[in-house]
């Protein structure tokens, strides 16, 4: 399509960030295809929960919390949850009438005309008011370099690529990471790999008791202030630590959360250390997170010298009309849920102070 389609609001992505953005528009009195549009590359609902590998079963789910206006219930713990998720995502699509458009690329987006912004996607381009970007982090994978690291004769992949436990059956595993899924990983490898060695950069920190209210806002507020400082954000995650739970407890009992300190150099056959050490290894598997995917934005120059955008509750300081939900201290479901209704709440103000003025 070569034609320019103008709206008030384009909403990029649709997990959970951009669903909440799109039914908060929605709710608001804002019409699919008319006044906003929802574009997501995915070839399916479900955001990135249906790229999940399939032994992430429901159950083992960390925090999903519903959407805005509709509960997911009666699911089973049993069954992976790119399935319950992906299901549930497209219920909600179609319960709210959000008319997502996929799959559908962002290749950009840049200054327009009449201080409007241009969107330019595999399927045209869009012209509109006010952008909410929610394309989260799944697909830009973090891969660390180490010394040494293209000559190791394994097999090398991220989080982003692994697809259960099975394919590692009589291999020796080094996990690399410490967050949630590194743990994930090889309390799932254990019974099936040979061996299994976990390094992480820091020390893990365990988490004892309930996670209230108080303690998400004060992790939320660390997370909050790199935004708002124009650092790349961390994971809140990264701040809260890890639950302490039962089967957290076995991997530790057992030793298969046994942790290493990071690794100084990859060679031909493992992993080595400065003191000498060495690990054989047949796989390394990268449990290093994602970063945030912004780089469609790259034309407005919202980046601070400190490598991320500067953000005041969703709004990137630099340009009012551009909000960011999922990103940074939004970067979990209920944050998501909160930031969708944040940034709409603030796009209305501005869409009306842009009204032109009857004489």
């Amino acid at each position: 399509m070569n034609h320019t389609r103008e709206v008030e609001v384009v909403v990029i992505g649709a997990g959970q960030a951009g669903l909440a953005a799109a039914h908060h528009l929605r709710r608001t009195g804002f019409e699919p295809e008319r006044d906003f549009v929802a574009l997501d590359h995915s070839p399916g609902p479900g955001g990135a929960w249906q790229f999940r590998w399939p032994s992430l079963t429901y159950g083992k789910v960390h925090g999903m919390h519903a959407l805005p206006g509709m509960e997911l219930t009666g699911a089973d713990p049993a069954r992976p949850s790119a399935e319950v998720i992906s299901e549930y995502f497209a219920a909600y699509e179609e319960t709210f009438d959000l008319r997502v458009r996929r799959p559908v690329d962002v290749r950009a987006v840049r200054e327009g005309t009449g201080e409007r912004l241009l969107v330019e996607t595999s399927d045209g381009a869009w012209s509109t008011r006010a952008l909410i970007n929610a394309t989260g982090t799944w697909d830009r994978p973090f891969w660390p370099r180490y010394p040494g690291q293209e000559t190791f004769r394994g097999r090398q992949l991220h989080t982003a690529r692994y697809a259960g436990p099975e394919e590692f059956a009589g291999q020796r595993v080094v996990v690399v990471g410490g967050g949630a899924s590194g743990t994930q990983h090889l309390l799932e490898l254990a019974p099936y790999a040979a061996a299994t060695t976990w390094v992480t950069r820091r020390p893990p920190v365990f988490r004892e008791g309930p996670f209230d209210e108080n303690a998400g806002r004060a992790a939320v507020a660390l997370v909050e202030e790199r935004v708002r400082r124009g650092l790349p954000p961390k994971s809140v995650v990264s701040v809260t630590g890890l639950p302490l739970n039962d089967a957290i407890r076995a991997g530790l009992e057992s030793g298969v959360l046994d942790r290493l300190p990071m690794f100084d150099r990859i060679t031909e056959e493992g992993v080595e250390w400065a003191d000498g050490r060495r690990v054989a290894a047949d796989v390394i598997l990268w449990a290093t997170g994602f970063r945030p995917v912004i780089d469609h934005l790259a034309p407005l120059r919202l980046r601070e010298a400190g490598g991320g955008i500067r953000v005041e509750g969703t709004r990137a300081v630099a340009d009012p009309r551009v909000h960011l939900v999922g990103y940074g201290p939004s970067a979990s479901t209920i944050g998501a849920n909160r930031a969708g209704r944040a940034a709409v709440r603030d796009i209305r103000r501005l869409l009306a102070e842009q009204e032109p003025v009857a004489a």
